[in-house]
């Protein structure tokens, strides 16, 4: 099948970090044509700098990467139409939709029939939540109101009765290795290994987040703390806190118990094994959220703003759901430092960290509990199958 992905980017990096590494995945494990249409080449080039932000339309890993611009280029739909995030595609890419598909070439070059019964497949690809409707409404049908089309609500989650999380083969074994010996992911960064009684985090937030207040926090911490952060809007924040003009990587604060190194902007690669490394993760949106995960690493979430306080709703969702089996107090402690580091009140690490090695081992239990579930790629190819021939 052919898919065609589409991308608005709102949240700079989670929407197309998530619609990159589903792209790439598609396309490497499970041999689909994929176009990923997206608004915004520059905010894909950071995070994969094999593609190039002044190009219309390019290969890059094999995914073909294409500028979506208005109006809309005429283009025959794909087989599978990913509407990410509710993104609302083009008008005339939606009335071409309800023309037959196009006839896939033989090993000839042929063009031979399509398989009787088969239709084009429109998926909108909903955001990750934890919260307990998710599950009812996943793959649900939504008839077009005036076109012969029908809309499937595909939404990834936690559990077996979701569309999964993005999780391509051999991840977890490549961060196995990397954590079993970690020396030479420091070197590479150029940063010496982190000592035994050191906090090693990671930070990447919006700009909403109380970074000022983290930062005293660590700062006045009974035990070492050292941040690697990446560059990116946040850094203005902890140079205005340093009262240093600015910050660039390579750069590095030493204040009371905190060391903090500015570290170039990384691809997504990079970044997982950044992830992998760190003993503990601030992340925020959706991509670095799930990848967090992944790494069985303790985490600290800042979910993406939004008005009359949804946002609160699905952040004790998620806690609920990732808080079973962990001890209470450890709990309480980890719920405190995500309601305060969410809603800007005065931090307490120490009474976080404390409970390091309990949040280390439910991490670790969560993430193997996770890897359980089918991978989103994967259900998303077998749920697009069942559809296409009904």
């Amino acid at each position: 099948m052919c898919w065609d992905i589409f991308c608005r980017i709102i949240d700079n990096y989670g929407d197309i970090g998530v619609c990159w590494r589903l792209s790439q995945q598609l396309a490497a494990e499970h041999g689909m044509a994929v176009r990923l249409w997206v608004d915004d080449v520059a905010s894909l080039q950071r995070m994969c700098p094999d593609a190039d932000a002044s190009r219309e339309v390019q290969n890059c890993r094999g995914v073909e990467v294409w500028r979506w611009i208005e109006p809309f280029p005429y283009v025959m739909p794909a087989d599978v139409v990913i509407e990410a995030f509710g993104c609302e595609l083009p008008e005339s890419y939606v009335a071409a939709m309800t023309l037959p598909s196009p006839q896939p070439l033989d090993q000839v070059g042929d063009r031979r029939a399509l398989p009787e019964g088969a239709k084009r497949i429109w998926i909108n690809l909903e955001y990750l939540s934890a919260e307990r409707w998710v599950e009812g409404c996943h793959g649900m049908a939504s008839p077009h109101p005036r076109l012969p089309l029908t809309k499937y609500f595909f939404f990834p989650g936690f559990t077996a009765a979701t569309g999964g999380l993005l999780r391509e083969n051999g991840l977890l074994a490549q961060r196995d290795v990397l954590q079993h010996n970690p020396a030479q992911w420091w070197y590479q960064l150029g940063l010496p290994c982190p000592i035994s009684t050191e906090a090693t985090v990671s930070l990447f937030c919006y700009d909403s987040a109380p970074v000022s207040k983290l930062l005293d926090a660590w700062a006045a911490s009974t035990m070492p703390v050292r941040c690697l952060l990446p560059e990116g809007k946040t850094v203005a924040q902890v140079a205005s806190w340093t009262g240093q003009p600015g910050l660039t990587p390579g750069d590095s604060v030493q204040r009371g118990s905190l060391t903090l190194h500015v570290i170039p902007f990384m691809p997504q690669e990079d970044y997982d094994r950044l992830l992998w490394a760190c003993d503990c993760n601030f992340v925020r949106g959706e991509d670095s959220f799930v990848r967090a995960q992944w790494a069985a690493r303790p985490l600290v979430w800042q979910i993406y703003p939004q008005q009359d306080n949804v946002h609160q709703v699905k952040l004790e969702a998620f806690l609920d759901r990732y808080c079973q089996g962990l001890v209470e107090d450890a709990a309480a402690a980890l719920r405190a430092f995500h309601q305060i580091w969410n809603s800007g009140g005065r931090l307490n690490w120490d009474d976080f960290w404390r409970y390091r090695a309990v949040l280390q081992d439910h991490a670790t239990a969560w993430a193997g509990q996770l890897a359980q579930v089918t991978d989103l790629a994967s259900n998303l190819v077998r749920f697009c199958k069942n559809q296409r021939y009904p």
